[in-house]
């Protein structure tokens, strides 16, 4: 068997000191520059570089007017960038820590809360600190609440209903969301004038959430109330790309929140549909642990709140000229 640690005996022997001096080596491009950059004598520098390539057991840099670095040394230098980099990182991260603040906050969030003033939170949250990598992960509710559970997620923004009151999770409601019916450019209804209504659009292909789904439930109730529950859907995805995609080169009718609606409408991407009554989809909320709070999620969550569907208000739809 070959032993996992085969090959590695010489990085036991590397020093975090060696990886320094060898990148300022490198970037003062002779043994003399270098030896005053780190305050040494050139014969010092001469011997810490021989014990270098005695420990690496290759010799790492031609020596000349200006020191050319050998593969071995080009191999030796991207080692020491990925390792300091990665030092340099974790400092930041602990000085965070001793500071009572967190360095990454993973955020979770359904279509919605993405086109309900997710970004602009978050530009919002890191102009007041640059120092906090937000991690943004999209998908089904269930799927991200349970993130909570393994603290794999920091936050989750989704749909008010019992999920959201589970014991030892709080939340904050960040606004009232409707479910849209909305066409893209694929659709042949696209270039009409006309006010588009539900009548309109009743069958045609449809594109929906997979069944089970909030959106879902909503939509399957609506075509009940409108004597329409015979309709059922050419497409079933719980990916926007997919259904976005599809909307843009099919002639397809697509279901989602209202606020993803307004978004991509505002972008020229979808038109909405009226409809006579609305369909309710439900309160936007945030969701955390209590047992996992942290003075950084807590200001994040005052973002959220504050930027909350503050998003491009959907244009007028003009249709394009013939």
């Amino acid at each position: 068997m070959i032993d996992r640690f085969e090959g590695t005996s010489w990085a036991r022997r590397v020093k975090v000191r060696h990886l320094e001096s060898f990148l300022v080596l490198d970037e003062a491009g002779t043994l003399t520059a270098a030896a005053a950059r780190l305050h040494m004598t050139q014969s010092a520098m001469s011997h810490w570089l021989a014990e270098l390539e005695s420990v690496v057991d290759t010799v790492l840099v031609v020596r000349g007017r200006k020191v050319q670095l050998t593969p071995a040394g080009q191999l030796l230098k991207r080692l020491a960038i990925s390792v300091l980099g990665d030092i340099a990182r974790t400092g930041r991260e602990l000085n965070a820590v001793a500071e009572g603040r967190v360095p990454r906050l993973n955020v979770g969030s359904v279509w919605a809360g993405i086109a309900g003033g997710l970004p602009e939170a978050v530009i919002a949250f890191q102009q007041e600190h640059p120092d906090v990598v937000v991690s943004i992960h999209d998908g089904p509710f269930d799927t991200l609440l349970q993130g909570l559970e393994n603290r794999a997620m920091d936050a989750v923004i989704g749909v008010l209903d019992a999920r959201a009151h589970q014991p030892g999770l709080a939340h904050q409601v960040l606004f009232d969301d409707q479910v849209a019916i909305v066409i893209g450019h694929g659709s042949r209804h696209w270039t009409c004038s006309e006010t588009l209504g539900f009548a309109d659009v009743l069958h045609e292909k449809w594109v929906m959430p997979p069944g089970g789904t909030l959106t879902r439930i909503q939509m399957d109730a609506y075509l009940v109330e409108r004597e329409a529950s015979w309709l059922v859907p050419k497409a079933e995805t719980a990916s926007l790309a997919m259904m976005q995609a599809l909307l843009q080169k099919g002639d397809y009718v697509g279901v989602c929140s209202e606020s993803m609606a307004d978004y991509m409408a505002s972008l020229g991407l979808f038109r909405k549909i009226a409809i006579e009554s609305s369909i309710r989809f439900g309160p936007i909320t945030v969701v955390w642990n209590r047992e996992h709070i942290s003075a950084t999620l807590m200001e994040f969550v005052t973002c959220l709140k504050t930027h909350a569907q503050d998003s491009p208000a959907p244009r007028p739809f003009t249709p394009p000229s013939a």
